[in-house]
């Protein structure tokens, strides 16, 4: 397994962090697109195996996909809200937006889909997405024990109808439920959402861009219940820019603060989608500066960094980044209410407290989160990665002010961000171009 020393950086981290596109924006985007009527380009898009697995699918379903990774490009021809394919069988990789968006848009068709991923895909619950499926009578089943995948669909056209459906486990099984809903055969489909409200920003990321799209639906005040009327068309919109993705940028964002230096990131503005660019009002708590403009977003780093509790439910993703920088700050770091990242691509929650004892950091774990302390001294260590893309990016930022962080399989990042590290790179060292300025 390849191993990846990262080189501390020899002064405060100074520059400009160019992200890649958003994948919970590029994935959804390409799925609006295949239901759509008509070609829809999308710009800025994401080239990782996440989004490559959504095209793959998007292609076995019969729809035409064009990729051009050199302009960021993607175009899908949609058909209006028909699958093309009568029978898939449906690889989605680890990829949890893909099978979960995937699923109820093959309900649309008429024929079997079977979607299944990798080992660690299998041991993913999909139950919560089947029981709703199931009350709007669509034959899905998981073919193991536990709904987990293989899924099994037998597409019949979806109905509409009436559903509760929990999303405690992931918000990604009520996006997939709206976004198919808009084209089902019946007049409407209402769907209560019942239990915890976890990851609410990127339910609410679906229903804008669903609305971008040019559908119509109602959204309660206390988000719990929508009503979204079917029988309608996606309007292709020709060209749909995708912004750059925010749970990447905290990365680098967080590299201001363990270094007390300045980091911009571009194409993130006030009027983002995306819920993770409220990662720096974590590191505005921390004590660092945060300037927002127009189209840009930038953390300035201070001496001294102050321990916090933060109720992280809302940007879940970005554990991970607050993790990397706890150790650093001057007293514990509390994450609280996280509870479902035990279901992402690892347990997350112990996989970042074994780490970072690993790192000789002191960290309690709870079934909801971690306490984490400060450490006067960073051991020298070789980083499980766990397949987990986060948990190769988050720590190699501790790398940053510690000799002896090494990153075990940093290639796992390339599920959302291929060429992380040679940005990173080119940041720390100040060159121009993909990384720095």
């Amino acid at each position: 397994m390849e191993i990846l020393e990262i080189t501390p950086a020899p002064r405060p981290v100074i520059g400009t962090a160019r992200v890649p596109g958003s994948k919970s924006i590029t994935n959804r985007a390409l799925a609006l697109a295949a239901l759509a009527a008509g070609g829809t380009t999308l710009t800025g898009a994401l080239f990782a195996d996440d989004t490559a697995r959504m095209v793959d699918c998007l292609r076995a379903l019969g729809f035409s996909v064009e990729t051009n990774e050199a302009a960021e490009t993607i175009t899908v021809e949609g058909q209006g809200g028909r699958v093309p394919a009568e029978r898939a069988t449906l690889f989605v990789g680890n990829s949890g937006t893909t099978a979960r968006f995937i699923t109820p848009l093959v309900a649309l068709g008429h024929g079997d889909f079977v979607i299944d991923g990798v080992p660690r895909m299998r041991e993913r619950p999909m139950g919560d997405l089947l029981r709703a499926l199931l009350q709007l009578g669509v034959d899905a089943d998981s073919l193991s024990p536990g709904g987990y995948p293989p899924i099994r669909v037998r597409a019949r056209r979806l109905h509409g109808g009436v559903c509760t459906v929990r999303a405690d486990t992931s918000s990604q099984f009520l996006s997939g439920l709206l976004m198919a809903s808009a084209c089902a055969d019946g007049p409407v489909t209402r769907l209560h959402l019942e239990g915890p409200i976890l990851s609410a920003p990127y339910i609410t990321i679906t229903t804008e861009m669903m609305r971008r799209f040019g559908a119509s639906l109602e959204v309660s005040d206390d988000g719990r219940n929508y009503v979204v009327p079917g029988r309608q068309q996606y309007r292709a919109p020709l060209i749909y820019a995708v912004e750059p993705d925010a749970s990447a940028a905290s990365y680098f964002l967080a590299a201001a603060a363990i270094t007390g230096g300045r980091v911009r990131v571009p194409g993130i503005g006030p009027k983002a989608l995306q819920g993770d660019a409220a990662f720096v009002d974590v590191l505005a708590a921390m004590g660092c500066v945060i300037t927002r403009g127009d189209d840009f977003i930038e953390v300035t780093g201070t001496a001294n960094l102050r321990g916090i509790t933060w109720d992280m439910n809302a940007i879940s993703d970005t554990v991970m980044t607050l993790a990397a920088v706890a150790p650093f700050a001057d007293g514990p770091t509390v994450i609280e209410n996280v509870a479902h990242i035990r279901h992402k691509e690892t347990d997350r929650l112990a996989a970042v407290a074994t780490e970072l004892g690993r790192l000789g950091v002191r960290v309690d774990e709870r079934p909801d989160g971690l306490t984490i302390y400060p450490a006067d001294r960073i051991r020298p260590a070789v980083i499980q990665t766990y397949d987990d893309h986060r948990m190769a990016m988050a720590f190699a930022l501790i790398g940053l002010r510690a000799p002896g962080v090494r990153i075990a399989d940093p290639g796992c990042a390339a599920k959302t961000f291929p060429d992380y590290f040679r940005r990173l790179s080119a940041l720390v060292a100040g060159s121009d171009g993909l990384g720095g300025e």
